[in-house]
């Protein structure tokens, strides 16, 4: 097989600087991409694609409204449960949430590190801790609680409206209890 030394010179060039050859075929499909959306197809219609598209722009919106006090939603939720179930212990607390053992230790021990809450040992049962709000983490928690009701809910309120706002509770309380 023979190659001209016009084509090894031209694939000689397309070695030299593989860089700008990269960057300008990331830039034509960048172009290409702005011009043109990717096609989902049935996947708009998939119920779980759709909520977790609407789960990822809800929480984005959430972590917006709370850099101030760095939190996150799973935070947040903890920081909530602890408040209303005084005495509770981690356990419960981990299980309510949906949130596996090693990770539920790895969250408490950051909110811990933060003054936010305490774990105290049991005196029903030692291996067991209950979870309680320092006096820091009370004040976080009202500081976060006007947060979310006044930016982050709001918002989702103003989205949706009230009407349609209960019935999306109601439905997905409904898949969440019943499915």
């Amino acid at each position: 097989m023979t190659v001209s030394k016009t084509a090894d010179k031209t694939a000689e060039k397309s070695f030299e600087k593989p860089a700008d050859t990269a960057k300008g075929r990331k830039d034509a499909a960048e172009a290409q991409g702005a011009a043109e959306a990717l096609q989902l197809g049935e996947l708009s219609e998939q119920l779980g694609y759709v909520l977790k598209r609407a789960q990822l722009k809800v929480f984005e919106n959430f972590l917006r409204c709370m850099a101030s006090l760095q939190l996150t939603p799973a935070q947040f939720s903890v920081l909530l449960l602890v408040e209303k179930n005084p005495g509770r212990n981690q356990t419960e607390i981990a299980s309510t949430l949906g949130i596996l053992r090693p990770n539920f230790v790895a969250l408490l021990d950051n909110l811990e590190s933060r003054d936010l809450c305490a774990r105290i040992r049991s005196t029903n049962d030692r291996r067991s801790h209950i979870l309680v709000l320092t006096d820091k983490g009370k004040a976080v928690l009202t500081r976060a609680k006007k947060l979310v009701a006044t930016k982050h809910e709001a918002r989702l309120n103003d989205l949706l409206g009230q009407a349609n706002r209960e019935a999306l509770i109601a439905m997905l309380s409904k898949i969440a209890n019943e499915f």
